[in-house]
């Protein structure tokens, strides 16, 4: 009987011990949580243009032109927060006019109060813009601004498409939005 108690406390013991020592200590939600946006954005459609990997600050009080600033020290913003955005084209494209072979890039934006710059750099999987280099940019292009009626206080980017069949981004933050047109290259 003694043996029984004993090899099940030691039985005990060691699941319990085995139990703790595999538990996952998981991390809290992130306040500027990972999104993505695509086009078309029918989950159904699996033959994609475009898709955009970026996490969603909040303005949470604070202005657009307070947390969406060019970093002086590298002359850009992350377009986001936390890891700098990620642009998917699935296809060969022409962004705001220019041609980008179809891969994934990295999104900076120099902001401004009339129109953007975008960036598209070669550099990928990298946390903010302190690892930008202007030497890996693939293009820059402008994208025009416009003022929405309502706040928007999360930052978004979606994706429509007008009666010409040209697919416009947007990106919006607070009265600020940014647009930039996709288009699919036919051969």
């Amino acid at each position: 009987m003694k043996n029984s108690i004993v090899s099940f406390t030691v039985f005990v013991i060691t699941i319990v011990a085995t139990a703790d020592s595999f538990s996952q200590k998981f991390s809290r939600l992130d306040v500027s949580p990972l999104d993505a946006s695509y086009y078309p954005n029918s989950w159904k459609n699996s033959d994609k243009l475009v898709k955009v990997i970026y996490s969603r600050p909040q303005l949470k009080g604070r202005s657009l032109s307070s947390l969406a600033v060019a970093d002086s020290s590298r002359g850009v913003w992350r377009t986001g927060a936390n890891e700098a955005s990620e642009v998917t084209f699935f296809k060969d494209v022409l962004f705001a006019g220019e041609k980008v072979k179809a891969g994934t890039y990295t999104l900076f934006t120099v902001p401004a109060e009339k129109e953007w710059t975008l960036i598209l750099s070669s550099v990928r999987n990298v946390w903010g813009h302190y690892s930008y280099d202007k030497s890996n940019d693939i293009i820059r292009v402008l994208a025009k601004v416009s003022k929405s009626d309502k706040t928007i206080e999360v930052f978004s980017i979606a994706f429509d498409k007008n009666k010409e069949e040209c697919v416009t981004m947007h990106m919006g933050w607070e009265n600020t939005i940014v647009s930039v047109s996709v288009q699919e290259i036919i051969n």
